[in-house]
């Protein structure tokens, strides 16, 4: 799933790309992935991109006032086009759901599909004319990266700090494969009760969220969109690695597996070299 530093990059990217272009339309290969009637997607045509931006994992794209958000999900992505076909979108024609046609007014139509690989479908797109009234957007909690942000009251929870970190209505932006990555470098079992945490373990897990997440940003600033995706995976120290060797103390990444999830830890660095408990069956990762 594109997490924070992904999403960042990609609307870092579609602000410099769009900035000022013409939509033409947008064409929808599967009317399940549009979650808005009001404005219609008609209603776009003619107006001028003025800007993207970001919130949590969502992206934004302010047309003259009225807003493209478009949720990747978990296998979702966006493919940038700087000549898109001149025939339209199909009806549930391959793993493309949706495309947002633009003319710059210097030659052929630029724009991007958004896609989703795979039969589990989460990828959703609105139209509104304000942010707000996207649920998911409305319900946000604070962006880690933000100035001014605390961890330390989030903290205030009897929940485990994986689910705390990954829960979009407590911290904006943060999912499965950060989390994994936050855990580790503050040395901290992601089964760990959040209003447990001793003091020591509340200043390394405020240094991991900022340390990991601007370290990311950055890394993806200015990658193209095609190369965010595995540029992530060979960032990764333990998520998406179980079974290798950890880079900082050699132990052997383990994993624990849900029925639509998997977390990453070494137990040496994270949990005083104790295997934790699969929970196969848990539900607590939605």
């Amino acid at each position: 799933m594109p997490e924070l530093p992904e999403v960042n990059a990609l609307v870092e990217f579609l602000d410099k790309e769009t900035a000022g272009a013409v939509v033409v339309g947008i064409e929808l290969a599967s009317f399940a992935v549009l979650k808005t009637f009001d404005p219609p997607v008609s209603a776009l045509s003619g107006l001028a991109v003025t800007g993207a931006s970001r919130h949590g994992k969502f992206i934004d794209i302010d047309v003259d006032g009225i807003h493209i958000i478009v949720h990747l999900a978990k296998a979702g992505w966006l493919r940038w086009s700087e000549q898109l076909p001149d025939t339209k979108l199909k009806l549930g024609a391959s793993n493309i759901a949706a495309r947002v046609r633009l003319d710059r007014g210097d030659g052929p139509h630029i724009g991007f599909d958004v896609t989703e690989a795979g039969t589990r479908k989460g990828l959703a797109m609105y139209v509104v004319r304000d942010p707000s009234e996207v649920p998911g957007i409305a319900a946000l909690g604070p962006e880690p990266l933000e100035p001014g942000f605390e961890l330390r009251p989030l903290l205030a929870r009897r929940m485990q700090v994986k689910r705390l970190l990954r829960d979009q209505k407590i911290i904006a932006g943060v999912g499965n494969a950060y989390s994994d990555e936050i855990l580790h470098a503050a040395k901290l079992s992601p089964f760990a009760i959040a209003e447990n945490l001793r003091e020591d373990e509340i200043v390394r897990l405020e240094a991991a969220v900022q340390d990991i997440l601007r370290e990311a940003v950055e890394e993806a600033r200015g990658k193209p969109a095609e190369e965010l995706k595995d540029d992530k995976r060979t960032r990764m120290r333990v998520h998406g690695r179980a079974g290798e060797k950890c880079p900082v103390c050699g132990d052997t990444v383990l994993e624990v597996t849900y029925s639509q999830s998997a977390l990453q830890y070494c137990p040496t660095c994270q949990t005083g070299g104790k295997p934790l408990k699969d929970r196969t069956t848990s539900k607590f990762l939605k």
